[in-house]
């Protein structure tokens, strides 16, 4: 499989249209064309649905979009890593999760001292990200604590939250200042899908994850989470950071007790090969107070 074909495919699948993806690619159509079935050939399926109007991508053609996006970008990045000026710095940091203060901080400084340095931001939720950067196309993600340390290195970042449960205010949990470790184990939950995250809740309450009653998972939030709770669904376990400043009056936010704080870690591939916009992006963020 070339990186030209990728290259091809993308097109087609971005412009939905054989004859505007030739355009495109500044190539004739008969011969894209023949590239396509070419690909599908060479992997054994079917990668394109070929419709009067429009083309769509099968269920394996979804998953190579995906892939050959990534390989690109990992080609692109490295071909700027290798054909960069020695004397001079320059090159992409890529950073998925949810920013910190920190983070933006350090990208900031960096750029001002370094223009030929640039960033890219990429949200998602956890999996994704961890698999990315797994891939090597994020070069760091920003996740909540806890991080697998025999897999990746990680550096505590300065921000921090802590954990307690958003609820309606027409709940009988509402009169309350706080949850106990007691009280939230008969609780219908609605929670981080994270194992890890999971399980730090659990040791907390003093029981197993599988013991919490969990009514619903998530893995990002979105616009506003008074929507979950008015459902009836349960109670959103969260952390106050990613909750707006300033709440909805039909819910109430309420701290766990005892209190249960977390850090937002910054989290690369163990043994990566660090470049030197890397090296210098750490740096600088290991020099904060």
């Amino acid at each position: 499989m070339e990186i030209r074909v990728l290259r091809y495919f993308l097109a087609v699948a971005q412009e939905e249209n054989i004859t505007r993806a030739a355009e495109l690619l500044h190539i004739a159509q008969p011969s894209l064309s023949k590239q396509m079935m070419e690909l599908e050939e060479e992997l054994g399926k079917q990668l394109l649905i070929r419709g009067k109007r429009r083309i769509t991508l099968t269920e394996e053609g979804i998953l190579l979009r995906k892939r050959a996006e990534e390989i690109l970008e990992l080609v692109n990045k490295t071909e700027q890593e290798i054909t960069a000026d020695e004397k001079q710095l320059v090159g992409k940091i890529s950073i998925g999760g949810n920013l910190q203060p920190s983070v933006l901080k350090a990208t900031a400084d960096l750029r001002e001292k370094h223009p030929g340095v640039s960033f890219q931001f990429y949200s998602s939720d956890a999996t994704d990200v961890m698999e990315r950067l797994e891939h090597g196309t994020l070069d760091f993600t920003t996740l909540l604590a806890p991080v697998d340390t025999s897999r990746y290195e990680a550096l505590c970042l300065p921000e921090h939250s802590y954990w307690g449960l958003l609820v309606r205010m027409d709940s009988p949990m509402a009169k309350a200042s706080c949850v106990h470790r007691e009280e939230i184990k008969g609780l219908p939950l609605i929670m981080h899908r994270r194992a890890g995250l999971q399980q730090s809740i659990a040791e907390w309450a003093h029981t197993r994850p599988e013991r919490l009653n969990i009514a619903a998972t998530y893995n990002v939030i979105y616009g506003n989470p008074l929507l979950l709770v008015q459902s009836g669904l349960g109670n959103l376990l969260v952390t106050r950071a990613l909750l707006p400043p300033e709440l909805d009056p039909g819910v109430r936010f309420l701290p766990l007790d005892p209190p249960l704080e977390t850090h937002y870690m910054l989290v690369w591939k163990k043994n990566a090969a660090l470049t030197k916009p890397v090296e210098r992006f750490l740096a600088m963020l290991n020099a904060q107070e």
